[in-house]
């Protein structure tokens, strides 16, 4: 099929089903600002130098104090040296997260991209700084495992004279040639654009772009775009929808739409995307909690990018490293509930989810299994049977007033596999 230059067009594109089987992604927000990797608490530090520029008082203060009046947010470059990054680490470390795709940053909103480009001469991580590729790498990493390699990509550059002088030339000039460029080296499975905020679509030439995306690129077949192509598109048009702390734009939560194709919610563990040196363990959700979200978020059909933050020498937080794994190993014991699911119904209970595959049922309980209960919305049938994941005990079902009860034997929490969210499939 071929798209026209029109959003009526571009929008009958579906999302390539990779991606709704996918679920779980990471984000990796990692470039000059991990130097300082800092900003006061629950404000976001890859924002660093829109700060210093608009007497954002904690990070003006900070900057003072630590690096003098005349150090310029360009000279962190000269530390950014990524000195212990390891790409095969990384995608050692995606893989047992069991994340199934990752969105590198490969520029943000100041610029600097992570990887040669012909549109950024000597603001790039190739030619100066560290001196390497980090796209390149990652994906050649990347490429031995499962997990799908992706970018984020920032629409618009803070201080960028073209932009500043005029936008929409900005973007023919250099926006376009640049994406077209990024897609065309590195291939990536998904393409997260942001900072569309200022600007209607038109001024960005997005149509013009996706036409192209979806028609001639290299990717058409897989590419995953997202829906921040322009001040009026967010939730409404693009390819999957994207929420951020819950929220699909100012004000309005992913409870308050209804939405018509798969939606991928975007968090840090704790606030910051980029690394924020002053979070500590209080600051970053619990493995539970953020597997109650993951849960909350594909028994609505959607997945979850959940964020890291590297440090600037290109270790990954222990903390951070931790809470990948802990997911990971929760999924070793219930991905069949969880990749390649769709919804089920919204459950009015709380603490129980729901997801289904293949005809089987997938019941989220958030406390641990005791006893009896009652799943308000599941009918029971004699046929149906009943398998508690990561447990060998065997589950009984009963009617209750026509839906499914289910009794539990006494359980050794020692002999669970899984822990703060417990599974149980339903299946004739």
């Amino acid at each position: 099929m071929k798209y026209d230059n029109t959003w009526e067009s571009l929008n009958t594109r579906k999302v390539p089903e990779w991606f709704e089987d996918a679920k779980f992604g990471i984000f990796i927000h990692w470039g000059l600002y991990s130097v300082p990797a800092y900003t006061r608490k629950g404000d976001y530090a890859e924002w660093y130098w829109h700060q210093l520029n608009n007497d954002f008082q904690a990070t003006v203060d900070f900057h003072k104090k630590t690096y003098g009046e005349n150090f310029r947010y360009e000279d962190f470059v000269g530390q950014f040296k990524a000195e212990l990054f390891d790409a095969d680490e990384w995608a050692e470390l995606f893989r047992k997260s069991g994340a199934k795709y990752i969105n590198l940053v490969s520029k943000h909103h100041d610029g600097f991209c992570m990887y040669k480009s012909e549109y950024a001469w000597n603001w790039n991580s190739f030619d100066v700084g560290p001196h390497r590729d980090f796209c390149a790498e990652l994906k050649a990493a990347l490429d031995k495992t499962d997990v799908k390699f992706g970018v984020y990509h920032s629409v618009y550059e803070w201080y960028n004279p073209l932009y500043l002088k005029n936008p929409e030339e900005y973007a023919l000039k250099h926006l376009i040639p640049m994406l077209k460029e990024l897609v065309e080296k590195y291939r990536p499975c998904t393409l997260f654009t942001d900072g569309e905020w200022d600007h209607p679509s038109s001024v960005w030439h997005s149509t013009e772009f996706l036409q192209w995306l979806y028609n001639e690129s290299s990717v058409r077949d897989f590419i995953v775009p997202n829906d921040r192509w322009g001040k009026e598109t967010r939730g409404r048009l693009g390819g999957n929808f994207t929420t951020e702390y819950g929220f699909i734009e100012e004000g309005k939560k992913i409870e308050d739409v209804t939405l018509d194709r798969p939606f991928e919610e975007c968090r840090g563990i704790g606030r910051s995307f980029g690394l924020n040196r002053i979070e500590t363990p209080e600051d970053y959700l619990s493995p539970k909690e953020l597997i109650e979200m993951f849960v909350e978020l594909i028994s609505k059909g959607g997945n979850f990018l959940l964020n890291i933050g590297p440090a600037a020498d290109g270790t990954i937080p222990p903390i951070q490293q931790e809470r990948l794994l802990q997911i990971g190993r929760w999924l070793g014991v219930n991905g069949e509930a969880v990749y390649g699911s769709r919804r089920y119904k919204n459950s009015t209970q709380p603490g129980i989810k729901y997801t289904q595959k293949n005809g089987s049922v997938y019941a989220f309980l958030y406390d641990f299994p005791f006893g009896s209960v009652t799943l308000n919305e599941v009918e029971y049938s004699p046929q149906l049977k009943a398998e508690l994941l990561g447990c060998g005990a065997e589950v009984k079902l009963a009617e209750d007033k026509g839906l499914v009860r289910l009794n539990f034997p006494a359980i050794n929490p020692d002999d669970m596999e899984a822990q703060y969210v417990y599974c149980v499939k339903l299946y004739k």
